[in-house]
This record gives C-alpha cells, sequence and structure tokens, in this order.
C-alpha cells in the first residue's frame, strides 16, 4: 500500500528549534507567526535539552520534545520517538544534516529547510540561504533568518505571510515582532530559591554579568568585569551587587571575575546551584546585563532589561534583535568598514580591545536610560 497523501496544508507541524540559547529566543518571532497563521494545526517543537527550559509554559506549540542526538544511532533514536505522533510537515530552523535526517527518519513526509550541510536530498522543499554579492553567506540576523523560513514554508502552501524585501536592512520586521519567553510561577520561583541561596533579599537590585560564552575568543578579560561589578558595587546613585552568571562549565571563568573583586560582594551562580529552571526569572528581575555575545543577553532583552553587549571577533550583526530594551553594543573596532566583517579580522577585532572606559560609559548611559522625549 501507498501511504497517504499528506493534507494540502500542516496539521501537524514539527519544528526543529535550534541548539543554543540565544538562537532558541531569536526562533520565537517565527514560532509566533507559525502559531497565528495555522490555527488548529498541532505544533511540535523539537529542543534539546537545557534550551527547553527557556520555553516551559509557552502557548508556540502544543507538545514539546526534549532529545540530543547523540553518535551514530542518535538520529535513528529521536526519530523512533516522534514517528508515533505522525507529523505530516517538518521546518528545519537548524542547518544540520542529522536534524533533516531525524526528520526523515520519522517518516515526516514533507520536510522544509535551508539547503546547507549537504542535505538537500533530505528535504522536500529546499529553501536557498541568503548570499552576498560575492558568494559568501549574507550577514543576516539569526531572527530575520528564521522568520523567512516560517515565511517561505506557509507560502508554500498559499497561506498568508509577511514576506519582506532582502536589502540591507534585514532587521525590518513588522510592526510589532519581537522576541518573547514565556514567565511562570515556577520561574519565579526557581530564581528566588537562588537569590536567597546567594544572600540577596527580596527587593535588593543586582545586575548580571555574564563572562562566559561559546567561544573563548569571545570572552572579555574577567578582570574587567571584575572591575565593572566593583564599579556598580560603589555607584553612589545606586550601588547594585553583582551576580556572575555562567554555566556548571564556565564555574572557573565566573569565579576568576570574584578574585578580581573581592571587595565588590559579588556572587558566582554556579557555586549556589544556578540551573536553566531559573534564568528567566533570575534575569527579569535584575536592573542590569553586561554579557559577552551570549544567550542571556536574548533573555534580557525580552524582559527590557538594560543591556551592555561586548562583541569581538563575532560580527554583530549576526545577532541584531528587536528590542525595547535599551542596549549599548560595543564593538572591538568600531572603525572597521561596514563592507568588512569582525569574523575576518579576529585579531583586529580582538574583544579585549573594548577597554573598560567605554563599558562603564555604556553601563552608565543605558541606566540613565533615553533622554526625556526621545
Amino acid at each position: 500500500m501507498h501511504p497517504a497523501a499528506p493534507p494540502p496544508r500542516p496539521l501537524r507541524l514539527l519544528v526543529v528549534c535550534p541548539s543554543w540559547v540565544g538562537d532558541v529566543v531569536m526562533a520565537t518571532p517565527a514560532l509566533r507567526l507559525l502559531r497565528e497563521r495555522l490555527p488548529g494545526a498541532f505544533i511540535g517543537l523539537l529542543l534539546r535539552p537545557g534550551p527547553d527550559r527557556l520555553l516551559r509554559g509557552t502557548d508556540l506549540a502544543d507538545e514539546i520534545h526534549v532529545d540530543r542526538a547523540q553518535g551514530v544511532l542518535g538520529p535513528k533514536f529521536v526519530a523512533a520517538k516522534l514517528r508515533p505522533r505522525r507529523y505530516d510537515t517538518a521546518l528545519l530552523l537548524t542547518n544540520s544534516f542529522s536534524t533533516a535526517l531525524i526528520a526523515r527518519i520519522a517518516g515526516v513526509p514533507r520536510r522544509v529547510g535551508y539547503d546547507r550541510d549537504g542535505r538537500g536530498l533530505l528535504l522536500t522543499r529546499k529553501l536557498q540561504p541568503p548570499r552576498d554579492a560575492g558568494g559568501a553567506w549574507a550577514l543576516v540576523p539569526a531572527v530575520r533568518y528564521y522568520w523567512d523560513a516560517a515565511c517561505a514554508m506557509l507560502q508554500g502552501f498559499d497561506l498568508d505571510a509577511p514576506a519582506l524585501p532582502a536589502g540591507t536592512d534585514w532587521l525590518q520586521l513588522p510592526p510589532g515582532v519581537r522576541l518573547e519567553l514565556p514567565l511562570t510561577d515556577a520561574d519565579r520561583e526557581a530564581a528566588a530559591a537562588v537569590l536567597a541561596r546567594a544572600g540577596l533579599e527580596p527587593g535588593d537590585p543586582y545586575a548580571i554579568l555574564n563572562p562566559g560564552g561559546n567561544n573563548p575568543a569571545k570572552r572579555w578579560p574577567p578582570e574587567r568585569f571584575g572591575a565593572v561589578a566593583r564599579h556598580l558595587a560603589s555607584r553612589p546613585s545606586g550601588p547594585m551587587r553583582c551576580l556572575i552568571n555562567g554555566s556548571p562549565a564556565e564555574g572557573e571563568v565566573c569565579r576568576a571575575v570574584l578574585a578580581a573583586c573581592p571587595e565588590a560582594r559579588a556572587v558566582a551562580l554556579p557555586d549556589v546551584g544556578m540551573t536553566m529552571d531559573a534564568i528567566k526569572g533570575l534575569v527579569a528581575g535584575a536592573s542590569l546585563m553586561v554579557t559577552n555575545d551570549t544567550g542571556p543577553r536574548h533573555v534580557a532583552a525580552v524582559f527590557g532589561v538594560p543591556l551592555v553587549t561586548l562583541f569581538g571577533p563575532t560580527d554583530h550583526r549576526w545577532t541584531l534583535i528587536p528590542t525595547d530594551a535599551p542596549e549599548a553594543i560595543l564593538t572591538a573596532d568600531p572603525t572597521l568598514p561596514d563592507a568588512e566583517r569582525a569574523n575576518d579580522h579576529p585579531e583586529r577585532c580582538r574583544v579585549d580591545r573594548i577597554t573598560l572606559d567605554r563599558v562603564l560609559e555604556s553601563v552608565e548611559r543605558v541606566l540613565r536610560g533615553p533622554a526625556p522625549g526621545v
């Protein structure tokens, strides 16, 4: 017997979400678009362990599958768990071969995604990733990259989708489109428990510093983060305790920051039982975040937390985000021409070229907020 033809429009949609915390947040506008344009459809999300906690309590999906395809047989095992859900369409927001293989083995008849990583034969609809005039990957912010994939999938079914013209303003999105995350009672309770273990009382103002990053080249020196903590602890207009955030694997760099500011009474969150369960509630309650190019930056943007973000040899334009939060984006070389990319100049764009003075000035500027009438 031949398998039944899939319905003319998605009734059971699997969205394979990005792997990193920041990218999951940047995919939420695309997920909201799908939810709105597919009323009545069952939407499932496939997420890696850890980032799945960000979407706990969301109405963007009907089910969240949490799994990691590890080893040669990993895709087969993940696919076996998905197959009983009988998804008729898969949208791959990832670029990897393995995630396309999972959707194929799971028996999803329609598989839509960017034609990258040699996976074109596994896709039933291949989207062309944006390239510049020279053939290199275009500098498209991830939020727009995911949005365009969702629009292309919808348009393939003759469904309304607000497609946007290509051009230099890659962050152009329809009015009102924003990053989003749910904030549940469980999130708040987890954050309150971490704050209590850190020795903060309810209502105490605090800042979050993120000295880590998945690439050591992205990490501003720990001693300079320590200097920021000292500055914030002694502000005449409003001192703040600093919480040094990082994954368990970043405990060493967090403690290096502490060693640089013993008088600031800062706290290394990995040492007080910080978990992904607490990240949203903790960030939402912060007065400020100073961060390398890491996932918590995007969480802060969702909740309107003032931000100072430091970019080294990764071009900041990959992760431009729509946000109402006051944000100072500091690049290692502000004189780099727009036609050049920081990724191509690792020495010229070393993150340690961002001076402490620039960061402290930006801290005070975002804390002041916009001038009256702006």
